[in-house]
């Protein structure tokens, strides 16, 4: 069976903004949280303020709960909320954010090279990693991931991650319970690594 690292929100580290505005739990950092590559995060936002800057990373972002914020790029505006499909970014552009009523709660994908992506769980939809990835899925709800005859139950606000992903299909059954028809379940993301240099 393909290792597997699973880490509930909960259980992360809590790392405050220096900037009081909210805090950060961090779900994994890889290779080395010093000097990562591929970083992925459960933000508080609980105050209005800018993005940090991230050159030279792309970066998604998407609602967990919360009403929404606004996002103030240079040159427009775009509001998000819980339910919107995951926003792809230039890490280095540092919106503003403005929320709409009240703190929210978000979900971060950070890559600095290569390239990746995170895409919301279709219930019913099967799911494949990419050839040459490391993947995983992050559960909003409580729920069973599988592939083949391999099976995870994962609880809420949790990060499922393979660094060698099982082939084949993959899905994820939410708990009946738990389940809203106006929200995702999940969110499958994903990092391709750049090739070596010659």
């Amino acid at each position: 069976m393909n290792t597997a690292h699973t880490i509930t929100v909960d259980s992360a580290p809590v790392t405050p903004w220096r900037n009081g505005g909210g805090v950060t739990r961090e779900l994994l950092a890889w290779p080395d949280p010093a000097d990562w590559r591929l970083r992925i995060s459960v933000a508080d936002i609980a105050a209005d303020g800018p993005f940090s800057a991230f050159p030279g990373v792309q970066r998604w972002f998407v609602l967990l709960s919360g009403e929404g914020v606004v996002l103030d790029f240079d040159n427009h505006g775009l509001a998000l909320r819980p339910g919107d499909a995951p926003l792809a970014f230039d890490g280095a552009a540092a919106p503003g954010c403005r929320l709409m009523d009240g703190p929210v709660r978000d979900l971060n994908l950070m890559l600095r090279g290569g390239a990746g992506g995170m895409a919301t769980v279709s219930p019913g939809t099967a799911w494949q990693a990419p050839a040459g990835a490391q993947a995983g899925l992050f559960a909003r709800v409580a729920g069973r991931w599988h592939s083949g005859d391999q099976q995870r139950s994962l609880p809420a606000l949790s990060l499922l991650w393979f660094d060698a992903p099982p082939p084949g299909d993959w899905c994820f059954e939410a708990d009946t319970t738990a389940a809203t028809a106006s929200q995702p379940t999940g969110w499958w993301l994903h990092h391709i690594l750049e090739p070596a240099s010659i």
